[in-house]
């Protein structure tokens, strides 16, 4: 079933678009909540400048993110993290931790553009695909460090090997 979209919506179309969907689609979910009409001349007319105007919005963006992404080229980030002696994280890094750190460094991304398949979980370096549109794809450097508090703490709970026992009191 053809219809006119008076919204964008993901994955279908945009806004003045008329697209094919399945008739279930339309009548059930589209065409209720007046996301799309039927496509007449003077509806197509009518949504023709919504077309326009959300084009050149798209151009515009696909413009920043251009630029974000050469700035994001080369990009290196460190989070620190609990750790064992073995390297093995207490938590993990996530898509949202590390969007949050380059938020801090001024880059305007989220964690939907980090593409992460699962949680960083070690102390390691970490090359992480950042992805701002479908061919818009980059990569950034990823250090996960132990934290400062997990060697102090180690190193006061585990005995030095330099002190010797002490002499029992008489």
């Amino acid at each position: 079933m053809k219809v006119l979209l008076t919204e964008t919506i993901n994955k279908i179309g945009i806004v003045g678009e008329v697209v094919n969907v399945s008739e279930g689609f339309a009548r059930n979910y589209l065409l209720p909540k007046k996301l799309a009409i039927t496509p007449t001349e003077g509806n197509i007319k009518r949504y023709e400048q919504q077309k326009t105007d959300y084009e050149r919005k798209l151009r515009e963006l696909r413009s920043q993110k251009e630029a974000l992404l050469a700035q994001l080229t080369g990009v290196e980030i460190t989070i620190a993290r609990a750790a064992n002696e073995d390297g093995h994280l207490f938590g993990s890094v996530s898509r949202r931790d590390i969007a949050e750190e380059l938020q801090k460094k001024g880059f305007a991304l989220t964690h939907e553009d980090i593409r992460l398949d699962d949680s960083l979980r070690r102390v390691d370096t970490f090359m992480v695909p950042v992805q701002l549109a479908g061919d818009l794809k980059t990569e950034i450097k990823v250090w996960v460090v132990r934290d400062t508090e997990s060697l102090v703490a180690e190193a006061v709970t585990k005995p030095s090997s330099d002190s010797s026992e002490a002499p029992a009191a008489e």
